[in-house]
């Protein structure tokens, strides 16, 4: 099982590596699995084949056996019943004449010749009397002393015997063959007719001289599957039982063996060495591995030349990228002679020269960052002396008992702590409210008319969120540019689910539609000469980047009667 260090290592694998995995994958992959697939087809193929080749030569020996018992039964049978010789033999035993017995055992003999010269098929044939255990009237030369209760039985019936293979007792001939014993049809005596297979009748199933090539052996089982005669006794012994029962094929230790049953309940099998079975299959899998190997190597060399085409143009990427944090670096000019990664090596390159350029340009604006950064601290410093000086001018102004400069003081120290951003980055309305009202106290003081202020604020919107120094440019236009003696300014705030609704409404001179157009175009030059400019734009900028296009100003006016600022702002739920 793979673990995770396996799959890092995996991950981290060389792209090189990589291509020429993928490649002979892809490559072999197939060529396998057709190997595969054939080896198991031409397998098939040739077990088949060798096992047909087998079981019809089986087929041809036990034709071959069966046809020679066959006519040994056929001949048997003619001289068992039939009536020339019986009738000599029965002569014969009550004649008492020694010519006419002589002339009797040579006219038998003759009788013997004759069926033996029309069938060539049968060897030695003669008569044997078990009770004496003689023999007589042979048509050849009987080798050594015939004792037929040592033959191998290959089927017992109640008159006839069938024996084989053995060697033969006919002195004229050294070979294997069958026999067949079968009781005469004599009254009063038990006499018995043995003849043996000829000299040609199996020669193809034993003789010595065929077994030059082949390696097959066989076996002859009798009707209980005892083996009467075995060519391969280390494997199978004579006079053992056959090991498979109902198989007609199957293996036994290192030989394939075959079986045919005869119509008599022998059988013959064919046993064949496993490893010569084997030899053709070997044969084509030598083969078919000698071409792997030379597909093999053909694909490694592929591969190779893939890594050439491929990887080396890549790797002239990878030089070219190392490249691009050294402004110093050799500048490359090598070409990989591939159209499509030329193409890429000069966008790389031009892309290098860019990219450096753009490098300069950041470091020059760095540089110019850095200078308004500490242009931007000495401007904070002069508000910081100017709010510190208040402070001091503030207790000087309560030590005194100048409690109306003491008032204006702490309002326009408060003011400016708020409107220069001292109070936190989030602001809400309520804190505007109260910078308002600073703001309105200063103002008080300020101008030399009277003018009211009507602050109506819905308590639920004091803790919603808004831009910081919104109401204040809103006012101070009103104050400036609308409001004399008698004057009145209304803020109100009003809530809802939806949206937050700012007014701020005045009472004085009012302006034409023209100005009112020109101040929400923002036409700098135009709101100059009007005299709203900053504080408007201040107002419309600080709109558009905290709501975007969500927020909405509106400006009424009319002559004579005063102007009426309406914001509709979207609730904010977070921190601006």
């Amino acid at each position: 099982m793979l673990t995770k260090t396996d799959f890092l290592r995996l991950r981290n694998v060389t792209f090189k590596n990589r291509i020429i995995f993928i490649f002979l994958i892809s490559s072999l992959t197939p060529f396998i699995c057709l190997g595969f697939i054939s080896f198991y087809t031409i397998d098939s193929i040739i077990g088949n084949k060798v096992e047909s080749a087998l079981q019809s030569n089986l087929k041809q020996d036990i034709m071959t056996l069966e046809n020679a018992i066959n006519n040994l039964n056929h001949v048997s049978q003619q001289l068992a019943y039939g009536g020339g010789t019986n009738r000599l033999l029965e002569q014969l035993a009550v004649e008492q004449e020694p010519y006419e017995r002589l002339k009797l055992t040579n006219d038998i003999k003759t009788e013997l010749n004759v069926i033996s010269f029309s069938n060539p098929n049968v060897g030695l044939m003669m008569f044997y009397d078990p009770e004496k255990d003689t023999h007589d009237f042979e048509n050849f030369r009987v080798r050594g002393t015939f004792r037929p209760k040592e033959l191998p039985v290959l089927a017992a019936y109640s008159e006839i015997t069938y024996y084989g293979p053995y060697k033969s007792y006919n002195g004229s001939i050294n070979q294997f063959v069958f026999s067949i014993m079968r009781k005469v049809n004599l009254p009063d005596q038990n006499i018995y007719l043995y003849i043996e297979t000829g000299r040609s009748a199996i020669e193809s199933l034993f003789a010595p001289q065929n077994r030059k090539e082949s390696s097959r052996r066989l076996l002859i089982l009798d009707d209980q599957r005892r083996i009467a005669f075995s060519e391969v006794q280390d494997a199978f012994p004579e006079n053992t039982v056959f090991p498979a029962s109902d198989q007609t094929s199957g293996y036994h230790g290192d030989y394939f063996w075959n079986r045919e049953i005869s119509n008599q309940g022998w059988s013959i099998v064919s046993v064949t060495p496993e490893n010569e079975l084997n030899q053709e299959r070997n044969r084509w899998l030598f083969q078919i591995t000698g071409i792997f190997l030379a597909f093999f190597v053909g694909a490694v060399f592929f591969s190779w030349l893939l890594w050439k085409m491929v990887y080396r143009p890549l790797d002239k990427f990878n030089m070219e990228i190392k490249s691009l944090i050294h402004s110093n670096a050799k500048e490359h000019t090598e070409v990989t002679h591939i159209p499509e990664f030329d193409y890429l090596l000069y966008q790389t390159r031009s892309m290098k020269g860019k990219i450096w350029a753009l490098y300069e340009e950041i470091e020059v604006k760095e540089k110019r960052r850095a200078d308004l950064e500490v242009e931007k601290l000495l401007y904070q410093i002069n508000p910081h002396f100017l709010m510190n000086t208040l402070d001091t001018v503030h207790w000087l102004a309560l030590m005194n008992g100048q409690q109306e400069i003491d008032k204006l003081v702490l309002s326009l120290n408060k003011l400016l702590y708020y409107n220069l951003g001292k109070m936190g980055e989030v602001s809400t309305i309520g804190d505007e409210i109260d910078a308002l009202k600073e703001y309105l106290q200063l103002q008080q003081i300020r101008y030399d008319f009277q003018f009211d202020v009507d602050l109506d604020v819905d308590e639920k919107a004091l803790t919603i969120p808004c831009p910081r120094f919104l109401m204040q440019p809103l006012v101070e236009n009103a104050l400036y540019h609308g409001v004399s003696d008698d004057g009145y300014i209304y803020v109100g705030v009003q809530w809802n689910e939806q949206a937050l609704q700012i007014t701020i409404q005045d009472n004085g001179a009012g302006m034409p539609q023209e100005t009112i157009d020109r101040l929400l175009d923002d036409e700098a030059k135009d709101s100059h000469k009007v005299g709203m400019g900053i504080g408007m734009r201040y107002v419309k900028r600080i709109l558009q980047a905290t709501y975007g296009e969500t927020a909405v100003l509106e400006i009424r006016s009319e002559i004579g009667k005063g102007t009426i600022v309406s914001l509709r702002l979207p609730i904010l739920r977070s921190g601006i």
